[in-house]
């Protein structure tokens, strides 16, 4: 079963446009991102990155830009946009269908050395914080010492009238960023399922989600909270790197 190449930069043109809404400063947060890992694998000759919820690829897309030798693995447990990216974004990454936090996760990865660094977007959260744990300690099992996770995600402050005031900034800037006819999350969505090449796509990520429904919710934790996570997972030096509004870049060193 395959996407045509048209089908696929179809959709995951449009899915840019919806995401460009949905995820505050995203296009910035992404280029904060690889600034990053671009630091951290300087002397690397061949650098191997971890993209977690890859999606349709596009963080992959704009890391390999940035850095054409490296070698970076994508993880996502939807079918559809995991498919969109093989087609669309094929040189970009080595794609892999693996549900993030479940048991064996981390050996469906095909991993043959260390993680020079480990990246996610708008991911993480969607872990309970116990899974969430669990997959911090894991991941830094999984990286060289030296090693760096980079999260970027909407992270509230713990303070209630700190959060009130970034969340409003943050939807102020979506307002100003925002067309009248733009197309949202929902509506991507219900557009791709009439897609008659993504029908057996849809009919494997309702199996999916099906024998998901126990997987969690969003988390919603507070950097803060984020922070102490890490630290107990291992991670020694940790500190937000970027933020605009609640959309943030956290950075977790391993030493």
């Amino acid at each position: 079963m395959g996407v045509g190449m048209g089908t696929a930069r179809l959709w995951v043109e449009r899915w840019e446009l919806q995401q460009q809404h949905y995820a505050i400063a995203r296009e910035e947060r992404f280029t904060v991102i690889a600034d990053v890992v671009e630091h951290v694998v300087a002397h690397q000759d061949r650098p191997l990155v971890l993209d977690l919820g890859c999606g349709p690829g596009s963080l992959a897309s704009r890391l390999i830009e940035r850095l054409p030798d490296a070698e970076i693995v994508a993880v996502d447990m939807d079918p559809v946009l995991l498919e969109l990216g093989r087609a669309h974004h094929a040189d970009a990454a080595r794609y892999v269908d693996a549900v993030i936090g479940e048991s064996g996760w981390t050996g469906s990865l095909g991993l043959d050395r260390p993680l020079d660094v480990v990246v996610s977007t708008t991911a993480l959260h969607c872990l309970s914080e116990r899974t969430l744990l669990r997959t911090y300690r894991q991941l830094e099992n999984l990286l060289r010492p030296g090693g760096t996770l980079v999260n970027g995600d909407h992270f509230a402050p713990d303070d209630r009238r700190c959060s009130e005031l970034t969340a409003h900034v943050g939807r102020r800037r979506a307002e100003r960023s925002r067309t009248h006819d733009h197309e949202n999350w929902d509506a991507w969505w219900s557009a791709a399922a009439q897609d008659p090449e993504l029908t057996d796509l849809f009919a494997q990520r309702e199996e999916r989600q099906a024998a998901l429904a126990h997987h969690g919710s969003d988390n919603d934790l507070p950097l803060a909270r984020h922070v102490e996570l890490l630290g107990q997972a291992g991670f020694c030096h940790i500190s937000p790197v970027w933020q605009f509004g609640d959309s943030q870049v956290l950075v977790a060193l391993k030493d």
